[in-house]
């Protein structure tokens, strides 16, 4: 260390700083720290920027006031320069274990913005009366966003977030969770009802449309009622599973959820929701959107039927939106139908009729992109399928797999695993196999490539084509909350409930989480991947497109200010960091509740929501 009256410069060891106090101690009253901020640019044309700190001391000679350097500081660490500062100002120093003692901290953030939307749309009121089922349903939804976890995992969960100890749920048992879970379920058709009108009302709702579409998920466990085999839409094919078919608001916002056993098909699935809207909800004249194996001409036939088998009044009449099957498809496209190739020579929407359907609007599409895709699809499919068969018919060839039975257990292993068996002529004998492709079937499913046909008897006046397209393909929306339901955010999958109404309660918390999800990632959408204003489409046949605001997220992957786009899973996550400390300081017994400093980020995504960082959730 070299030191002199006019300068003093050292590096931070015990002696220094001794020596430093001690000049402080000697003319404390005037001194202070002085921070000087300069800058340069350097050759590569970058403006750098740096900060000097100096120990000063301030003194009158005659009628002017100058200042005398005792030290450069600038070597120093931030914290010791702070301390400096501070002591030269009269502040007490003593150690921080000393001062403050952080009993505990909890992750706050995540809780605290989620309960804020759920107060924000109404939810505690929605659910129910207060009381202490509706805190732990309330509680339950909340968790289902945040941390995805089966039930019991969600109970000790609580002891570790703020959540537990401000809704009085972190001292709860398993039994008082499934109490809780029986409540809500009880009040099922009065909270949905609510909610559909809040959001299928004429007011809310001018175009008196409705999303309906139905999906599955496996069970564990034998024991539930519900649990039974059918189709899985989840690829695990053998396996128990339940049906839930979700209804929506025309973007997509969930408004109910219905459970049945997991042999129910769609048909059935829709009839029972239809009922649900009509006589639970007394909606009239709603616009039901369906895809083409859920809307069959028989339900339509019935969904406007009293008990009786009497037609309802026009007042009682629903409408609908679906499409057509491909077999209906292929007839209306023989012998010089009314749809015919002809009329997608400069167009790819057509508006057609046809006496098979009466009173019926048949808006025909033919998207080139798609038509391209199945192609290549089908010709994949093909080539994998006959990979798989030669094989077999080299072993038939070379006398290793001889019989016509046994020839033909082996072919029927491996023809369906891709759904190609009906393109190819299958010829066995009890010492040849021949396979070939039945190219005239393959070119007439071809010429359906990319076509699809909707059907429904809303009049022109009230909506032309191109919306009637739109409507069905919002459809994409219900996939969505789907995928948020089952997977991306709310992990419904698989259910391991064994009561038929807690397996209804379990589904109904996770629509209840994304009907929170939704409103979440819609006003989070400036801090995340999610696309915000998706360019409007002149043409709705076409594919959507993404707004150039997407792409420039997905591309830069920052904002303009430096800060990283998050997943909405990614967001929650780094407003978990915002922790609420139990702190006391010395000389004290009580405790205080102290949030850590928030991020830039989590300022932004409660600026969002539109309330203040709560200390507490209530």
């Amino acid at each position: 260390m070299k030191c002199s009256q006019e300068n003093l410069e050292f590096r931070l060891c015990p002696t220094a700083f001794a020596d430093i106090i001690g000049v402080m101690m000697a003319q404390a009253a005037a001194m202070h720290v002085a921070r000087i901020r300069s800058g340069y640019t350097d050759k590569e044309g970058q403006r750098r920027e740096y900060e000097s700190r100096y120990l000063r001391r301030t003194y009158r000679d005659g009628p002017r006031v100058k200042h005398e350097t005792l030290a450069n500081l600038s070597g120093l660490p931030e914290t010791v320069i702070d301390s400096i500062e501070a002591a030269l100002k009269g502040t007490a120093l003593v150690p921080a274990a000393r001062a403050v003692t952080i009993l505990r901290s909890l992750p706050h953030g995540h809780v605290a913005a989620v309960h804020a939307m759920a107060v924000k749309l109404g939810l505690p009121a929605l659910l129910g009366p207060a009381c202490p089922e509706r805190d732990l349903a309330l509680a339950l939804i909340i968790s289902r966003v945040v941390a995805p976890a089966s039930k019991l995992s969600t109970l000790t969960w609580w002891d570790d977030t703020t959540l537990g100890a401000d809704l009085g749920t972190a001292a709860a048992s398993a039994g008082r969770i499934y109490a809780a879970m029986d409540w809500l379920e009880h009040r099922q058709d009065a909270i949905e009802a609510k909610l559909a009108a809040r959001h299928l009302a004429p007011a809310a709702n001018p175009s008196r449309m409705a999303l309906f579409d139905l999906s599955s998920s496996w069970m564990e466990g034998r024991c539930c009622p519900l649990a039974a085999r059918g189709y899985s839409r989840d690829g695990k094919k053998g396996r128990l599973q339940i049906e839930y078919g979700l209804l929506t608001d025309p973007a997509g916002r969930p408004v109910a959820v219905r459970v049945f056993p997991g042999n129910t098909g769609d048909p059935g699935a829709f009839t029972a929701i239809v009922k649900v809207v009509r006589d639970k909800f007394g909606l009239a004249k709603i616009v039901m959107v369906g895809d083409r194996g859920m809307i069959t001409s028989a339900r339509i036939q019935a969904m406007n039927q009293l008990e009786d088998g009497t037609q309802r009044p026009d007042a009682d009449t629903y409408e609908w939106i679906t499409a057509l099957r491909a077999p209906a498809i292929r007839k209306l496209m023989a012998d010089d139908g009314p749809l015919q190739l002809s009329l997608f020579d400069e167009q790819d929407l057509a508006e057609i009729t046809s006496e098979d359907f009466p009173g019926e609007r048949l808006i025909a599409c033919r998207n080139p992109v798609l038509a391209a895709d199945r192609a290549r699809t089908r010709e994949e499919l093909l080539a994998a399928t006959e990979k798989l068969l030669a094989p077999i018919t080299a072993r038939v060839q070379a006398g290793r797999l001889r019989g016509a039975g046994e020839i033909g257990i082996e072919v029927g292993k491996v023809i369906t695993r891709y759904k190609t068996g009906k393109h190819f002529a299958v010829t066995i004998t009890d010492t040849t196999l021949t396979i070939e492709r039945r190219q005239d079937q393959i070119d007439a499913e071809a010429a359906l490539d990319g076509f699809y046909v909707l059907r429904t008897p809303v009049p022109a006046h009230e909506l032309n084509a191109a919306a009637v397209v739109t409507a069905y393909k919002n459809l994409k929306y219900v996939e969505r909350d789907f995928r948020h339901i089952k997977s991306d955010d709310l992990d419904l999958r698989p259910v391991s409930r064994r009561l038929e109404e807690r397996v209804r309660a379990h589904v109904l918390i996770c629509m209840l989480a994304c009907y929170l999800t939704w409103h979440l990632r819609r006003a989070w959408a400036p801090l995340t991947f999610t696309g915000q204003d998706p360019p409007e489409q002149d043409n709705p046949v076409t594919p959507a497109r993404r707004s150039a605001r997407a792409q420039a997220k997905a591309s830069g992957q920052h904002d303009a200010a430096g800060r990283p786009y998050r997943s909405f899973r990614g967001l929650l996550e780094h407003l978990a960091t915002l922790t609420r400390n139990q702190v006391r300081f010395a000389g004290t017994r009580a405790t205080v509740p102290v949030l850590t400093e928030p991020t830039s980020t989590q300022r932004e995504a409660f600026e969002l929501i539109g309330v203040p960082i709560p200390l507490t959730l209530r």
